[in-house]
């Protein structure tokens, strides 16, 4: 039970990462450039190793709490209206998760300006000099443009960001942005499409050691990135998490195999991310082509959590929650001897939670309809008819801990953003006043 499995820090980093790039294609690659920049920051104002690690992991992860492709492209400008939401947002989310707290503090800093050095504090707090650092590499970042031109484009950035000395940017951070601008390395790996494996060659991450608890705090760090991106699908997860952990130990799962499962239950959904707003929220069936863009999301799952090794067990059973026994389930079609129990007894979970849960279209089923609805997808040969007997057999139990599960979820929603509306430097940029 207490086997730790060792992750290289960088790899865990980038799922998430990646996993944010799918919200919006606009921003693909824009986590990496300032975790890039922000590292060539430090290192060129000659800060010890682990503030310049510190750097690569809170620019990967600096627009964490930014979850709607609007809010995500809006970043995209090179002055923000109401900048401070998502950093808040983010700088809670990354509390969560201890080997990423450290980072906490420089996202939620990372739009105050300078301002003539008052930007030293802000809301009478001390703001970290690598929230500075942040925020010029991620401006440097919005200003790059693909492609093989950029080199043409270095005067324009270096003036851009010149100008904004003392203002927008600390003079010292904007003298050792021109000590790398002059190095055409530096913007060619900025453009460069192997702009990760070259961060990753660079990074001095060094691997992390999760026991299961650790890896079930990573977990639930994707789970509220799911979930908090929609009061329609705040409690999802949860559900599913409910009842795939009653199901696996009444399947006889180890413990450990018990503490997997509720880990690969968080990580479902992960793929979610890439599904428009518009379609997790529609309050109606979806059509035949919103149908379409959703069944993709099992197969982003499989994608972000590939790159780890040591989660290919917890992957497998996440990702194929959509295939079925009879091969005719999505994305990859596998069939009855291709899929794990681990896999089957999810999908069961995955189905339970969507049927009895209320949707904005639709009460939740009774007993009589759930398991009818179930049993019928077992006659089509597509959930395993044992792992549905496990349901039959404790329904009423395995419900109620569904339903306290999502009430949970629901309160813990509701309470991280009252506090979020609650910060007076939110409410005050929602009120259109200046900070």
């Amino acid at each position: 039970m207490d086997r730790e499995t060792r992750i290289p820090l960088f790899d865990l980093v980038a799922c998430v990462s990646d996993a944010l790039d799918l919200v919006s294609p606009a921003v693909v690659n824009h986590h990496m450039q300032v975790a890039y920049v922000a590292t060539a920051l430090a290192a060129e104002l000659g800060l010890p190793q682990r503030q310049r690690n510190a750097l690569t992991v809170a620019g990967a992860l600096h627009d964490i709490g930014a979850f709607s492709a609007k809010e995500r492209q809006d970043t995209l400008a090179f002055e923000l209206a109401r900048p401070h939401r998502h950093a808040k947002i983010g700088g809670m989310l990354l509390t969560m998760f201890e080997p990423f707290a450290e980072t906490a503090g420089m996202v939620l800093f990372h739009h105050v300006p300078w301002n003539g050095g008052q930007g030293k504090e802000f809301a009478g707090v001390e703001v970290p000099l690598e929230s500075h650092i942040l925020h010029l590499a991620d401006r440097i970042a919005v200003l790059v443009k693909p492609g093989p031109s950029v080199l043409g484009n270095v005067d324009a950035i270096r003036a851009r960001i010149s100008e904004q000395s003392g203002k927008m940017f600390a003079p010292e951070l904007v003298s050792a942005f021109e000590g790398l601008a002059v190095k055409e390395y530096f913007w060619l790996d900025l453009a460069s499409p192997d702009l990760k494996w070259v961060l990753r060659q660079r990074s001095q991450l060094g691997t992390l050691g999760l026991d299961i608890n650790g890896l079930g705090r990573f977990s639930d760090l994707f789970r509220r990135l799911i979930d908090f991106r929609s009061h329609y699908t705040a409690t999802h997860c949860s559900g599913v998490r409910a009842t795939a952990d009653a199901l696996a130990q009444c399947a006889g799962f180890s413990e450990r195999e018990c503490h997997e499962m509720s880990v690969a239950s968080r990580l479902h959904d992960v793929g979610k991310l890439a599904i428009p707003l518009e379609i997790l929220e529609k309050p109606a069936r979806l059509t035949e082509d919103e149908f379409a863009v959703m069944r993709g999301h099992v197969y982003h799952t499989f994608r972000i959590l590939e790159p780890i090794e040591g989660l290919r067990q917890i992957r497998n059973w996440a990702s194929f929650h959509q295939e079925r026994l009879n091969g005719r389930g999505y994305p990859f079609h596998l069939s009855a001897p291709e899929l794990p129990l681990g896999a089957r007894l999810l999908a069961v979970a995955d189905v339970f939670t969507a049927i009895t849960e209320d949707r904005p279209y639709r009460a939740g089923m009774t007993s009589d309809e759930a398991l009818a609805a179930l049993d019928r997808m077992v006659d089509s040969i597509e959930l395993d008819g044992d792992v549905v007997s496990l349901v039959r057999n404790d329904f009423d139990a395995i419900n109620a801990l569904r339903v306290r599960a999502q009430r949970a979820a629901s309160e813990e929603y509701g309470e991280f953003f009252r506090t979020v509306t609650e910060d007076p430097v939110i409410r005050r940029e929602e009120a259109g006043e200046a900070s």
